[in-house]
């Protein structure tokens, strides 16, 4: 057996390596072309119907157009790095005459990618780049461990999400781009009360618990009869009955006064708990949508870390501002970290990779 330097030069012909159904370079190209034009169309048309149907409106005119458009060009984009790296893998064997480590693949699929991110929107070419370099980071790691270069540890994704995710939760409640979709993100997880914008003003908040019982008792009637009509089961109003006076009583509880948050502490820390239970009705109504939440393996450990960490975030938050007397975006930083342990309960490196790489963006961005 005959081993290779990758260094040492190919001779074969782009026939033999690139294109083995065609002898025509331009007729390889072509070829390649004609077909990722009507892949790309596919792709991007679901990717850019599905993000305007999740708005959950009905598009102007104005917005349709702006879809299509976002569809072509990104479908050109993808089109023309499927065309250009075979184009490029053709045009340097025919310039040097051979074949060699680098330009095999690298240097084409370099220059291919160079031509089609610009004619990519450049609004979406940090999320592609972003995304590229996870992969290649990812891929880059596994190779490395392959080849004995690298080691791996247990729990290592979980380590970069606790170090990414203190460091993101920081910008979160200091300075930064509020437009940042990793920041919605971390509405949707963490709530908006930790949020700079919202701290800033929490002077509106009164010292004490802001709940009005009047209003609760005017608002527990309808409730009422809104359970005794949906529910025909006496032993069902009662537990909801019982759970919403548990509400009321974790509400009404101590908040300190330099916490964000509107409610007592302790519902704050709760709340992604107590908010299962309101989905009750619909499992009532769908009984088969039991097996699919609680008997999938899957779900229940997407669940138990997402709720574990917006639980263990708050109840640390709190925590802090108790102790201290003051709020700082400083404790966003050990409120992650030690929140970022609940991700051991759903480990994925790709996830973790990406809050690594976002991390460095957002960092690179506010400097």
């Amino acid at each position: 057996m005959v081993l290779l330097s990758k260094f040492q030069t190919l001779t074969h012909s782009c026939h033999d390596y690139a294109h083995p159904w065609t002898t025509s370079c331009t007729e390889a190209s072509a070829f390649i072309g004609f077909h990722a034009v009507f892949e790309c169309l596919r792709i991007y048309t679901t990717v850019y119907a599905l993000a305007l149907i999740m708005r959950g409106k009905v598009p102007s005119i104005p917005q349709l157009k702006k879809t299509i458009f976002g569809i072509l060009q990104s479908s050109a984009f993808l089109t023309s790095h499927a065309f250009s790296f075979i184009l490029f893998v053709c045009a340097i064997r025919k310039l040097l005459g051979n074949f060699n480590f680098l330009t095999a693949a690298f240097i084409p699929s370099f220059v291919s990618s160079l031509i089609s991110i610009l004619v990519e929107r450049p609004s979406r070419r940090n999320l592609l780049c972003l995304y590229v370099a996870n992969v290649a980071s990812e891929t880059l790691f596994r190779m490395a461990v392959s080849r004995g270069l690298l080691r791996s540890f247990p729990k290592g994704e979980v380590l970069i999400f606790m170090a990414s995710i203190a460091t993101l939760l920081y910008s979160y409640r200091g300075v930064h781009n509020s437009r940042d979709p990793i920041y919605a993100l971390l509405r949707f997880v963490v709530g908006p009360y930790e949020e700079k914008d919202f701290t800033e003003n929490r002077e509106i908040l009164p010292a004490a618990n802001f709940v009005n019982s009047d209003a609760r008792k005017g608002y527990l009637p309808s409730k009422k009869r809104y359970l005794r009509k949906n529910f025909a089961f006496p032993v069902l109003f009662h537990f909801c009955k019982i759970y919403r006076r548990i509400v009321g009583k974790l509400q009404d509880g101590y908040r300190h006064p330099v916490c964000p948050h509107p409610s007592s502490c302790a519902y704050y820390a709760l709340q992604v708990c107590l908010t299962l239970f309101l989905g009750i009705r619909k499992w009532i109504k769908e009984p088969k949508l039991l097996p699919k939440i609680f008997f999938s393996r899957e779900s229940l450990k997407l669940g138990a870390f997402l709720g574990g960490f917006s639980g263990v975030f708050r109840s640390i938050s709190c925590s802090l501002r108790r102790l201290m007397g003051d709020d700082s975006p400083y404790f966003g930083i050990p409120a992650g970290f030690l929140a970022g342990v609940t991700f051991s309960l759903y480990p994925n490196t790709t996830v973790a990779l990406y809050m690594f790489w976002k991390t460095l963006e957002v960092r690179i961005s506010s400097c």
